[in-house]
């Protein structure tokens, strides 16, 4: 099994992969790869989930955040919680999976927006190449880039 059969599974560096949920043999082949960190964004009970995907992933030698994004309401509490957890695990090789890699996607657009130097045409491309946001996800983007925007530039330097 690979991990390139992973549903729309994208690599964006040598130390970040995104994805949608991964079988648990997929998840098996992630830790083979070297992976140390997974980030899931989808929600504990969510139709796609592996049963106790926590206890497979840390039994597998990774570490195991979940952010429960809402696909019917993301939230930018959501978005901080992620960036902060990105930044967390700087160094590690990391799997950020949900899904479909719809939320995971358009995460990771606006956190390269924050920290990669994206810009918004590069961070909209990333999330186009998956999908078309639905009204609800174009204004979390809107809301995200506004109220990120409004933060990065008056957090004390």
């Amino acid at each position: 099994m690979s991990i390139n059969e992973i549903r729309n599974f994208v690599v964006l560096s040598e130390n970040l992969g995104t994805g949608g949920q991964p079988s648990v043999e997929q998840m098996q082949a992630v830790a083979a790869e070297g992976y140390t960190v997974v980030i899931n964004l989808d929600i504990p009970n969510s139709r796609y989930a592996i049963a106790d995907e926590p206890g497979l992933v840390t039994s597998l030698g990774m570490a195991y955040h979940n952010i429960a994004v809402d696909f019917a309401k993301p939230t930018v509490a959501d978005l901080r919680r992620f960036v902060d957890t990105m930044d967390g695990n700087v160094g590690e090789k990391l799997l950020v999976h949900c899904a479909a890699n719809y939320r995971v996607s358009t995460f990771t657009a606006l956190y390269g927006q924050l920290r990669w130097g994206w810009s918004e045409a590069d961070a909209d491309a990333h999330i186009r190449r998956l999908w078309e946001p639905n009204e609800v996800w174009v204004a979390f983007i809107n809301a995200a880039r506004h109220e990120l925007t409004i933060a990065e530039n008056t957090a004390p330097g």
